[in-house]
């Protein structure tokens, strides 16, 4: 027996006005929930620009605490709409302590969990070592009324081990809310490599633990506000891959999206029954993944 769900992606450009962007964001998803969706996915860090270009201590004034006027904010929204709600929000946990963390709301408004972003990157134009604690939480799938959602954070998307341990804690399907771009000075043919590449991963995430992936970036041009550099064009492209891997869905790269994607839930089950991968694992002989490197 099929069971579709209809998840809602918000591909959007963003401002400097936090309140302007949770407005954009909001009224976009009161759209898709009017046509169906249940399950709404947002970008990484949706209420501001891409602040990790440069390292500014001005910028932790964007964090939130996980009890103020932010969260009511889209606690009321998943209420209102009744669907369930996935957020990414700069998180304040403590002076001097702060996190990526993803925030899900069930279709009551309730929390339904959260997830802090494990890895952490540190490259030209995403100085997020400098903002963003390590996520403590561990890799642990949040139970909603749509499923048991296996939320992931951008850079975490590279690692196998992060949506295998998902997988194997018993996600439904995996969820990345992205913020990545190309760099300007990249020829064209880097720039196909580097989507491409990163396409082609969360594919093979999918099909390694047959489930379905949902990711969903950011899109247009945010300038470096030291001038150091000509800014990152976000690259949009959110797509949705089903659990063999094949696209189901693909945003354009240039311009704002929001779209309702139908998700067989249930294919899961029939492509590992095909695909045992899980069956096959040598579970007594990975012992040194754990290890940084084998020399």
């Amino acid at each position: 027996m099929s069971k579709i769900l209809p998840v809602g992606i918000i591909q959007q450009t963003k401002t400097s006005d936090a309140d302007a962007n949770r407005t954009a964001l909001a009224a976009t998803a009161r759209r898709l929930a009017s046509s169906g969706a249940k399950l709404i996915v947002n970008q990484e860090l949706h209420d501001s620009l891409y602040f990790c270009q440069t390292e500014d201590t001005g910028a932790f004034d964007l964090a939130v605490g996980l009890d103020g006027e932010v969260m009511q904010f889209y606690s009321a929204l998943a209420a209102e709409l009744g669907v369930v709600l996935v957020t990414s929000l700069f998180e304040r946990r403590a002076p001097g302590l702060y996190h990526n963390t993803a925030v899900v709301f069930e279709k009551d408004g309730s929390l339904a969990g959260k997830y802090r972003k494990m890895h952490i990157p540190d490259d030209p134009a995403y100085y997020e070592k400098f903002y963003f604690t390590p996520g403590d939480i561990g890799f642990e799938p949040i139970n909603t009324s749509v499923g048991k959602l296996g939320v992931l954070v951008c850079w975490d998307q590279w690692y196998p081990e992060a949506a295998r341990l998902m997988a194997l804690k018993g996600a439904e399907i995996l969820i990345y809310p992205t913020a990545i771009g190309w760099e300007s000075t990249d020829t064209p043919e880097e720039k196909a490599r580097q989507l491409d590449a990163w396409t082609t991963v969360q594919r093979g995430h999918a099909v390694a633990n047959g489930l379905p992936v949902v990711t969903v970036n950011r899109v247009g041009h945010e300038a470096d506000p030291s001038g150091c550099t000509n800014g990152i064009q976000f690259w949009g492209s959110s797509f949705v891959a089903g659990p063999q891997g094949e696209l189901l869905y693909r945003a354009p790269d240039n311009t704002e999206a929001e779209a309702i994607v139908n998700i067989d839930l249930s294919r899961s089950e029939n492509v590992r029954r095909w695909w045992p991968f899980l069956r096959d694992r040598r579970i007594d002989a990975y012992g040194d993944i754990t290890r940084r490197f084998i020399d």
